[in-house]
């Protein structure tokens, strides 16, 4: 378990840094990432840390250092396009059952500038008639970017949903050169 020196209480660390779609929230325990926060502004950074550390048991602490250090690197080497593939150790309590089932083939089945439909990621996990559960599991994500949502597609070839804002998710998919670069 993690037990910080403060008492050897566990601890979850966080910190905001900024991104190419803005600023972000991270969020990391002993065992590794826990959490990615889009949209990082002032309600985030009041609220996310307080609900991540109890749902985690633990106390928040704001640092960039530590634990968070390796994946503050990685992301910005990943929207400098110099990264294509996260090897992080990751926290993955905030979820659990299907979705984690789920989240765990997309973190290593589906590459850096591919697609996959909700249909076909239920399919991967054994469940071909679990397009909509795997498309929950895609809105409760706790590590949006590091496992890639923003890869997942309707079958039609729409974009879908995203947590955070369509915008965001065909920004990502444009770093990634699924997307063309808008013209203005």
């Amino acid at each position: 378990m993690d037990s910080s020196a403060r008492g050897g209480g566990r601890t979850v660390e966080w910190a905001v840094v900024g991104s190419g779609i803005g600023p972000l929230l991270l969020a990391a325990t002993a065992d590794g990432l826990a959490g990615v926060f889009f949209h990082a502004g002032e309600e985030v950074r009041r609220e996310a840390p307080a609900r991540l550390a109890a749902r985690l048991g633990a106390e928040p602490e704001e640092t960039a250092t530590g634990r968070l250090a390796e994946p503050i690197r990685a992301l910005e080497a990943y929207f400098a396009g110099r990264l294509r593939e996260f090897r992080l150790p990751l926290d993955w309590s905030l979820t659990g059952g299907f979705n984690r089932q789920v989240l765990r083939e997309l973190a290593s089945g589906v590459p850096y500038g591919t697609l996959v439909g909700y249909g076909e990621l239920a399919a991967r996990v054994g469940q071909p008639g679990a397009a909509q559960a795997v498309g929950a599991a895609m809105g409760a994500n706790p590590l949006p970017v590091v496992v890639p949502c923003h890869r997942v597609v309707e079958a039609g070839g729409g974009l879908g949903g995203f947590g955070g804002g369509l915008e965001t998710k065909r920004r990502l998919l444009v770093l990634e050169g699924v997307l063309p670069e808008p013209l203005f």
